[in-house]
């Protein structure tokens, strides 16, 4: 294995001397992708995307065989490496290989978490930060806050786990063609003037490759706020959807952008595209009314004290929105009420607080057209759990041991709207239960498609949950703002109805 190593050193060695020097003239492009300041982009009315994390890694489940592809069908693809390489074909193939490094260095840290979402970690970071502490919130699988490893450091050592790791090798891309291989450095600057694909779909015209904080890489691309709404309300709100849905969707997923645009600061880029952000996919056909949407809303974004709010959204909220204290560990925002989400009549009829399993069950049994949303398909649910089930979940997150057995399910909190926030799981251990707090109740037991549930054991190892809703509950529900369009409100009344007291408003963008 080290004399494959060794050749493959040797070899890209050897074609690096071979390389015409375009250093400096790729060296003002790889600058400008290292110095991008992403508030800035912002202003300008620009998301940074990571499309693909984690290439070359373990993780990577997009390019195969660790192999990425671009390709156009008219017109050159341009490929500028920040060592001084510069490429001009009609296919780009990149692979990831492995390089051995001639000192290996020992990477320390200690880790918090797994957290269920973003919001938690942050709150996490933001008490270390308090303390004196440098963070970072990393996304390796789940949520995280790392803070460095240091020798005086016990508490932390006991109650959190330390993560070392002998760095003995890096991912390094290499480009391929019938003729040669190249050893490439980031950024990594890919463009063309027509339509790229990568990995046969099409994408848009401009990316970069980056390296990440865990030593594998992310394909970026820079994108306008608009077209990224165009690849975003599709797979949110679905493109059938009343046009005054739409706009309220396009209205929100921007705000929730700029609002949440420091999720991936520490690799320097906005936002993924997946549910741990807001799903996004490049639009393959232009749908009219998601068009129309996105542009007679152009840049208008919600806000409270003249600031973005942070526009959570869900598919369904089983008739009772929630307040994001009681749906993540952070502090609650002022604009987000426990409220039923019905009409009028509905509000005088149904008393909050809900405190209790039987107050929860009395508002399931209502008739649920008398609710906003109850034609989502998890409006209302019912599921049956094993303790077998259960004991799987605990083991997976590493809370029980295969020795130990669940013995009971209860709810010891709740929060205003009903959801349950404290969840307390029995074990056969004398003195030991699992306690499951908030958004780690459906991420542990993620087969609960919310926290709006009443329990009732049925056996000794069998518990029926009765329950409402999908998602955390919190702002706007897709199919509640879909319902309301229906019957004849504008997206403005919508907004209102779902954020209480935000203010409508257009930002700026700056020219270029």
């Amino acid at each position: 294995m080290k004399l494959k190593f060794a050749f493959l050193n040797l070899f890209l060695g050897c074609i690096s001397l071979l390389i015409i020097n375009t250093k400096f003239s790729s060296y003002l492009k790889a600058e400008e992708l290292i110095k991008v300041e992403l508030n800035k982009e912002i202003k300008k009315g620009k998301f940074l995307i990571g499309l693909k994390q984690y290439l070359g890694g373990g993780n990577d489940t997009f390019s195969k065989n660790r192999n990425i592809n671009f390709i156009t069908d008219k017109g050159f693809l341009n490929l500028i490496s920040s060592n001084g390489i510069k490429h001009k074909s009609k296919e780009i193939n990149i692979t990831w290989v492995d390089i051995p490094i001639k000192n290996p260095k020992t990477i320390e840290r200690i880790v918090f978490g797994p957290f269920a979402s973003y919001e938690s970690a942050k709150k996490q970071a933001e008490k270390l930060k308090d303390k004196g502490f440098k963070t970072t919130v990393a996304y390796p699988k789940n949520w995280e806050v790392w803070i460095p490893f240091e020798d005086d450091m016990p508490e932390f050592e006991l109650k959190n786990k330390t993560f070392r790791k002998i760095k003995n090798f890096q991912i390094t891309p290499v480009l391929r063609n019938e003729y040669s291989v190249m050893q490439l450095e980031g950024p990594i600057n890919i463009y063309a003037q027509e339509e790229i694909k990568i990995n046969g779909v099409n994408f848009g015209k401009n990316f970069y490759l980056k390296k990440d904080l865990y030593g594998t890489w992310t394909l970026v691309q820079k994108i306008e706020f608009d077209d990224y709404l165009a690849g975003v309300l599709p797979y949110e709100i679905g493109p059938n959807s009343p046009l005054e849905a739409l706009k309220a969707q396009a209205v929100i997923a921007r705000t929730w952008g700029i609002f949440n645009s420091d999720r991936f600061n520490m690799d320097n880029y906005h936002l993924c595209i997946s549910t741990q952000c807001q799903v996004y996919k490049p639009s393959k056909i232009v749908n009219k009314k998601v068009q129309k949407a996105i542009e007679e809303t152009s840049n208008l974004i919600l806000t409270y004290g003249n600031q973005p709010i942070n526009a959570f959204y869900h598919g369904s909220n089983g008739g009772v929105s929630a307040t994001a204290g009681e749906s993540w560990q952070i502090q609650d925002y002022s604009y987000f009420k426990s409220t039923i989400d019905g009409s009028k009549s509905l509000n005088k009829i149904v008393n909050l607080p809900i405190t209790s399993e039987s107050e929860l069950n009395n508002l399931l049994n209502y008739d649920k057209e008398q609710f906003y949303g109850s034609n989502h398909s998890l409006f209302r649910w019912n599921k049956k759990i094993s303790s077998l089930e259960i004991k799987e979940k605990l083991i997976k997150n590493k809370l029980i041991n295969i020795n130990d057995d669940v013995l009971d399910l209860n709810s010891i909190d709740r929060g205003p709207s009903g959801r349950v926030t404290k969840l307390e799981i029995q074990t056969n251990k004398v003195n030991k239960s699992i306690v499951l707090v908030k958004d780690d109740i459906r991420r542990v037991l993620n087969f609960i498609p919310s926290n709006l549930f009443t329990i009732n054991k049925l056996s000794d190892d069998l518990w029926l949950l009765r329950g409402g809703g999908f998602g955390h509950g919190v702002g706007l529900s897709q199919s509640g703002a879909i319902e309301m369009a229906k019957l004849g409100f504008s997206y403005e009344q919508i907004l209102n109805h779902y954020y209480r007291d935000a203010k409508l408003k257009k930002i700026e963008i700056l020219s270029q």
